[in-house]
């Protein structure tokens, strides 16, 4: 079978090429009916109870179910069609019931807590009790604890919780992909500049068509907003990007995620009740650094009260600006990302136009590269020949300073057809030593970039370097980790208000003008970043600083609530509290057609549910870490230290979930973070 079917063969990496729905379901059974005979026999009665027998044999379990699971995760993000999602979703409902299952194995469960009671457990590694530790949590999550009816009660509302993720995301992808509008004058785009019309051009050719094609591709959607002078364009393309998946907008009804928001938010409800808490909010905390939902509140409360009142002088201003200079005597949502930049450009004489051509693609990736051997001492080279799930994707042999390959990465940075948008890393494989051999660690780095166009490299925006540098951060945490034990090495088990440290530190070198040297070069000139631009940006940096801090607190607010708040009885009401949070913290009030919680991925597809305040948490603890830097920097005169590198290298990236978060921030820093850091960031100490 193994050699019939590439998720069965046991490759270094994944064989791309021949992976084909079909081949799934049978590698998904395969896998499964081996792992619950492997368990059956490590639970037997006169079965080993230590370490390597209970722990490491379940390492070793899931990382055979991983390496075939990832690869076909994977091409459902990158690469989707009406073949695969046929079986991706029943193989998913297989897993999900196969992990809860897993975690309310008692007797499994009383072989890990032999462990934790024997003993010598004090005398084992750190890592070790780490993993065991993690893992008796991770049992009481899974509803160990729980009795008949419950117990299976968990387990059905377990697999429909993973099949309603699958469709959300599945309906954004599609309602995105179902709009378009087809320009064939190009009068119709007055102010878009030429890059953004050339990335339309190359839209309507790849779908045969003579003129331009506005999606809601974000390279699309990011150039009619901000630079269309047609307010009616810039319109239609907000109203069909703010209302996909919803009752609303030009497919209204057709893709709607609202009754599945219902159906998630009352299903996580019941879940955490039914293992003890008082909610959803509640129980996600038990796998956080926050202790209480009262802290979190506190601590996104406080912001508000910081942010914005900066953020209504910022729209008053804005507004002024509309009306005299722009004629627009009511600012609309769909204006003001427009407004916004003409106002940036008579400010600060700022233009992203200006900053394009000295980040071409092909040199940020290798100022990238370069910024991380200053920094850690690695090197990242291209290897040829690796099987790849589409032509513009390329893998990386990452190298120790000995030359010693220790990791590897897989980059896909263009916007396409079938691809989910927004810009994530994940894992391909972890790294995993189970004693008889030593699985290298590899990452998937994925953006939605424009891609080049007419003979010209991509050229980025300053936010899409800072995305790029965001994403890399978390597949340093996954590639540089010591730890070689899956469940807690790199990204996995770190408390998820902290897994985002890494990367909105990396986001940090993009404003510095050390790290800009390194690749910031015109691409047809090679002339460095002029000097006075570079000072026009830092000047710009804090432009709607505010405003952009109460859009972050709605989304993070809004999310914390629905899940903290919900009431059975009266449903989810998702968009009165929406509402609500709006009248507390927003400043510029969307039409009441606008359905941004359909498309809100990151809470009903992904793993922010209750946690969308993480971003904001990390970045307290990101601007700090990079503190130690700048401060490294009055002595040195460079904040790219190499020093300092290796001691956030060791004390953060390497460690993984082997201790907690804040541990691992003090041993680095030599004290508990500071909030002003997060406030200096932006601007607002």
């Amino acid at each position: 079978m193994s050699h019939d079917n590439p998720l069965l063969a046991d490759h270094t990496l994944p064989a791309f090429s021949q992976i084909r729905p079909e081949h799934v379901m049978p590698a998904v059974d395969t896998i499964l009916a081996d792992y619950r005979a492997a368990i059956d026999a490590l639970i037997a009665p006169g079965a080993p109870r230590d370490f390597a027998t209970v722990m490491l044999t379940q390492e070793r379990l899931e990382q055979r179910l991983a390496r075939a699971w990832a690869p076909v995760s994977h091409l459902h993000s990158v690469a989707d069609s009406e073949s695969l999602r046929k079986v991706y979703g029943p193989a998913e409902e297989k897993l999900t019931e196969h992990a809860i299952e897993l975690g309310q194995n008692r007797d499994l469960y009383a072989a890990v807590q032999a462990l934790a009671d024997a003993a010598d457990f004090a005398t084992l590694p750190r890592p070790e009790r780490a993993l065991v530790e993690h893992a008796l949590r991770d049992f009481r999550l899974s509803g160990v604890a729980l009795e008949e009816p419950a117990r299976s009660r968990f387990r059905e509302i377990g697999v429909a919780l993973s099949k309603l993720s699958t469709e959300f995301s599945n309906a954004v992808l599609d309602a995105s992909e179902a709009w378009h509008e087809h320009i064939t004058d190009e009068r119709d785009l007055s102010g878009i500049p030429e890059s953004g019309r050339a990335v339309l051009r190359q839209y309507a050719e790849d779908q045969g068509l003579d003129g331009y094609l506005v999606t809601l591709k974000q390279p699309s959607v990011q150039a009619v907003l901000s630079y269309a002078d047609d307010r009616g364009l810039r319109e239609r393309v907000y109203w069909a990007y703010q209302t996909r998946a919803s009752d609303q907008g030009p497919n209204a009804g057709k893709f709607d995620n609202g009754a599945r928001i219902e159906k998630v938010l009352a299903l996580r409800h019941e879940a955490a009740q039914l293992l003890g808490f008082a909610n959803a909010a509640e129980e996600s905390l038990a796998t956080k650094m926050a202790a209480s939902p009262t802290e979190v509140m506190e601590f996104l409360h406080d912001l508000a009260t910081r942010a914005k009142p900066v953020a209504q002088r910022e729209l008053a201003t804005l507004r002024e600006f509309a009306r005299t200079e722009l004629k627009l005597d009511n600012l609309e949502s769909w204006d003001v990302g427009y407004a916004s930049e003409k106002l940036r450009q008579q400010q600060y004489a700022l233009d992203e136009e200006q900053l394009k051509p000295y980040f071409p693609l092909p040199a940020v990736i290798d100022g990238l590269f370069g910024l991380t051997e200053k920094l850690y001492g690695i090197s990242l080279a291209q290897r040829d020949g690796v099987d790849v799930w589409h032509p513009d994707v390329r893998y990386y042999d990452v190298r120790d300073a000995d030359g010693r390959v220790f990791a590897g990465a897989y980059v896909d940075l263009y916007a396409r057809n079938g691809k989910r948008g927004g810009a994530w890393m994940d894992v391909c494989r972890a790294r995993f030593d189970d004693g008889a051999q030593l699985q290298l660690p590899v990452a998937f780095l994925t953006c939605n970039f424009a891609p080049p166009t007419e003979g010209k490299p991509a050229l980025l925006t300053h936010d899409d370097v800072l995305t790029l540098f965001h994403e890399f951060g978390h597949g340093l945490h996954h590639l540089l980790t010591e730890i070689a034990l899956p469940s807690i090495g790199g990204i996995d088990g770190v408390e998820w208000d902290a897994v985002e440290l890494p990367s909105q530190f990396m986001e940090n070198f993009g404003w510095n003008r050390e790290a800009l040297d390194l690749f910031a070069r015109h691409y047809e000139t090679g002339e460095r970043l002029p000097d006075e631009l570079f000072e026009r940006m830092l000047a710009a940096r804090h432009f709607h600083a505010g405003l952009f801090l109460v859009r972050q607190l709605e989304f993070a607010l809004f999310d914390f609530l629905l899940h903290l708040e919900y009431d059975p009885v009266e449903g989810a009401r998702t968009l009165a509290v929406l509402e609500s949070v709006r009248k507390q913290v927003a400043v510029l009030h969307p039409p009441a057609w606008q359905r941004f919680p359909h498309g809100f991925s990151h809470v009903f597809a992904g793993g922010y549910a209750a946690g969308y305040y993480s971003y904001l948490w990390a970045e307290l603890l990101s601007a700090d870490a990079f503190g130690e830097f700048e401060e490294r920097a009055e002595n040195s005169g460079s904040v790219i230290d190499r020093a300092t590198g290796d001691r956030f290298r060791r004390e953060v990236l390497a460690v993984g979930a082997s201790r907690p978060a804040l541990e691992s921030f003090i041993a680095f820093r030599g004290r508990k973070p500071e909030p002003e850091a997060l406030l200096r960031s932006h601007g607002l100490a």
